[in-house]
């Protein structure tokens, strides 16, 4: 008997280059002895709704978007409290993750992966029972993202995330914040935090250190303070652009969860997408939740 596939697209990811591709990667999902039901979300958080609704139906699922589709695919899995094995083919605009999974960024070969038999079983992320993929993010550039206007993207991509950034330099927000994890707590002001299970983060590799790996239970986090001047401030920068951790000015350490409690409410972003304002969030990670096709 062929296996059921469910198919869940954006169609506006990217440039909606997928619409061109789509008779291809649907025959190639047949071909592969799939009985393939196709599903194009019509907003957010719709493909989070159809796996809760419908995913126990599927031996397997294949989604197709941005990192953001991906994220919502997998919230519906932790919801419903599926182990349903996912395949990716990536469209958006800057597509972290399948990059860390060394995914194709061409749409076919990416569907060739979808419906193969390597898996990978990977890490995800518990926040305050919410669920992210790759990063738990706050403080400078993290409203970018999902600020940034889907038009915007499809026209400029990566770039259009650096004109939106840029906006943001004016007045820097800080926030004092406690950080507990493997029984040590400190306290500081920081400009921007996050929590990953990545080798890039906005387009950017290297930022989330040495020796990541997606399947080992640990996220690598990067805290960094609130500079007190300019010549702290271009220490900071020095070190992100040249991707090493030589300051006191920022924090990093590898753990398996963290406790973080602000003084305010806090803006959070999972995955590029708003994941709400909290002054308490507890992070952890789920050690090989998912199986991935890649």
């Amino acid at each position: 008997m062929s296996q059921k596939l469910l198919f869940i697209f954006n169609p506006h990811a990217g440039k909606g280059q997928i619409k061109n591709h789509l008779v291809d990667i649907v025959d190639m999902m047949v071909k592969a002895g799939f009985d393939v039901t196709i599903y194009t979300t019509q907003a957010q958080a719709d493909a989070t709704r159809k796996v809760v609704e419908e995913g126990a139906g599927y031996d397997r699922i294949v989604c197709s978007g941005g990192d953001g589709t991906l994220d919502e695919v997998m919230t519906g899995l932790m919801q419903a409290k599926l182990h349903i094995p996912i395949g990716y083919i990536p469209t958006g605009s800057t597509n972290d993750f399948a990059n860390s999974l060394g995914i194709p960024k061409e749409m076919l070969k990416a569907a060739e992966r979808a419906v193969g038999q390597n898996r990978f079983p990977c890490d995800i992320g518990d926040f305050n029972s919410d669920t992210f993929v790759y990063v738990a993010a706050f403080g400078l550039f993290t409203e970018v993202s999902y600020k940034t206007s889907q038009q915007l993207k499809n026209i400029f991509g990566h770039v259009a995330y650096i004109m939106e950034g840029v906006k943001q330099l004016r007045d820097i927000p800080s926030f004092r914040m406690q950080v507990e994890y493997d029984g040590k707590v400190f306290q500081d002001e920081f400009i921007y935090g996050m929590v990953t299970n990545s080798v890039s983060v906005g387009g950017f590799k290297g930022m989330t250190g040495n020796d990541v790996k997606l399947d080992d239970g640990l996220f690598e986090v990067t805290l960094i303070r609130n500079p007190k001047n300019p010549i702290e401030l271009n220490e900071i920068l020095a070190c992100l652009t040249n991707m090493i951790d030589d300051s006191d000015l920022i924090y990093s350490f590898k753990t398996d969860a963290v406790h973080i409690t602000a003084k305010e409410e806090v803006p959070w972003t999972l995955d590029g997408e708003f994941g709400g304002a909290h002054r308490e969030v507890v992070i952890r990670n789920l050690k090989q939740r998912v199986e991935i096709f890649c």
